[in-house]
């Protein structure tokens, strides 16, 4: 809340007209840049960048109904990362996996090893993005970017021209551990990484606590703020003091007053309050994020109470505070998660998609995920294989993207539902439920969240159901339900679900 009111106290003026904020539970839609227009290019038998994607191919993404597009990887790629990830044995053999008829060229280098904070000119350049985003814009969609704040690629400008940035290491440390450290023109620097993990090779680590560091990243960031609508901040934990603090020690010098986040949000922020900060945030690291300024982090808690725990688990996740949940990104794939299609059956998927997508917070779709695509793509790779869609699993998405496209679902009063069950049936554990309400439309979500059929009363939280037949209308299949509004007042609704079925009821008097 606190942050909330500082932005109100910004001036009209500071607000740019090209600006598209995004609105309240926004859906976010993230695609490879570099492999969709090498697809788009064979498609049209010629060379597609940013500035030439014909109008049919942003008409079709624009009729998915997202509000943002995350153009994954349009950064300048760095050729030495390139050439280090090409003696990494490991790297290869997971590219021939992916790619049985791999080639040397397929490896354009990782959207996260960035050389410099400039559009790749083989996607079309700064015009080209510029391009893009005009095309999105008057489709009603904004363009999110990446900014990777802990690292970059070995032949960034900063390294020769300001080698300070960066944390340094000396003779020693390169001979303890040429796996963490890079002697380049003479001076040894330190490769970047997450404290649990060996280093990354192919990039350098960065220096939080350098104070002209972080100078240079607000300019950095109100240089991209010129070109998007907000950015997905990779690994944005990393950068917090207590977690920099640990991983680097004394090589990172005197820790400052105020952390990393905290200082470079607001410095943006002042000059363009409505620039979206995104965090890939992990260890229950988001509500410290959100108070540093972010306005949104990722809900890998829940992401992988999904798929590893059980129905209870996602319940009390789900208790947390409202306005907290309204800055989470719920997700159940990305580039970095194996797709959903690999390793959930089609009713799971489902099931989870639903959950997802009713929750309040930003939904994140991954661009293959709505036809099924099983393919994990390692980010160095500009092509993928060829997979065969599922119509109906893109017909399922088709229908719950216009399904929640109406007030209530988007910045309606969300509500946990109470179910109970009997002595002798405890099955009413594997249900999960919530109702949305906006000027007098409701909604009701039950999912569940196990392979056994289930049943349960769940207590719905109007005072108004008594005297009143109500309909409720499934908003995916269309199913219609008429119920007594006294029962459910007094008993709850009875729902009786298979292994992962799930009910998205609209709720009117009958």
């Amino acid at each position: 809340m606190k942050r909330a009111g500082k932005k109100e106290t910004l001036s009209i003026s500071h607000r740019r007209p090209d600006r598209l904020p995004l609105p309240e539970s926004p859906i976010i839609y993230e695609m490879n840049t570099w492999v969709w227009l090498h697809e788009l290019s064979e498609k049209y038998h010629t060379s597609i960048t940013l500035m030439t994607v014909p109008a049919e191919e942003w008409d079709a993404i624009g009729a998915l109904g997202v509000d943002a597009v995350w153009l994954m990887g349009v950064w300048e790629r760095s050729p030495a990362g390139i050439d280090i990830a090409n003696n990494n044995e490991g790297l290869l053999a997971e590219f021939r996996m992916v790619l049985p008829d791999y080639r040397p060229g397929d490896n354009v280098g990782s959207p996260y090893c960035v050389r410099r904070y400039v559009v790749e000119g083989r996607l079309g350049g700064r015009e080209g993005l510029a391009k893009a985003r005009q095309e999105l814009a008057g489709r009603g969609m904004g363009i999110i970017l990446d900014f990777v704040p802990n690292h970059v690629a070995p032949d960034h400008p900063w390294v020769t021209d300001h080698p300070g940035y960066f944390i340094r290491g000396d003779t020693e440390d390169l001979d303890r551990d040429r796996a963490s450290f890079l002697r380049i023109e003479g001076k040894v620097f330190a490769c970047g990484k997450d404290p649990y993990f060996e280093a990354w090779p192919d990039v350098l680590q960065l220096n939080g606590f350098h104070p002209k560091l972080r100078d240079a990243v607000k300019e950095t960031l109100r240089d991209i703020a010129d070109q998007c609508d907000g950015v997905r901040c990779d690994m944005a934990m990393l950068l917090m003091n207590d977690v920099f603090e640990r991983t680097w020690g004394a090589k990172a010098g005197a820790r400052p007053e105020i952390d990393y986040w905290s200082e470079i949000i607001p410095a943006v922020k002042r000059e363009d309050p409505d620039f979206t900060f995104i965090a890939e945030a992990y260890w229950d690291l988001e509500w410290d994020l959100q108070q540093q300024g972010f306005d949104y982090c990722y809900d890998k808690r829940l992401y992988d109470r999904l798929g590893h725990e059980d129905a209870e688990s996602a319940r009390l996740h789900l208790l947390a505070d409202p306005v907290y949940q309204k800055k989470l990104v719920r997700f159940i794939e990305n580039h970095d998660e194996p797709r959903a299609a690999a390793i959930f059956t089609m009713e799971r998927e489902r099931a989870y998609a639903v959950v997802i997508a009713t929750l309040p917070g930003a939904k994140l779709f991954h661009e293959g995920q709505f036809q099924g695509r099983k393919v994990r793509l390692p980010v160095f790779l500009g092509r993928r294989p060829v997979e065969k869609p599922d119509p109906d699993l893109e017909a399922f998405y088709g229908s719950m993207l216009k399904a929640i496209h109406v007030p209530a679902l988007r910045a309606g009063e969300w509500r946990l539902c109470e179910r109970g069950g009997w002595p002798d049936n405890r099955s009413y554990l594997n249900l999960v439920a919530w109702c949305r309400e906006k000027d007098g439309e409701r909604f009701l979500v039950v999912v569940n969240l196990s392979d056994r059929r289930s049943q349960a009363h769940i207590r719905l939280p109007w005072d108004d159901l008594t005297g009143a037949f109500w309909r409720l209308t499934d908003a995916l299949n269309q199913a219609v339900f008429d119920r007594d509004g006294g029962e459910m007042g007094a008993w709850g609704l009875f729902v009786d679900l298979p292994g992962w079925g799930y009910h998205f009821f609209h709720l009117e008097r009958a």
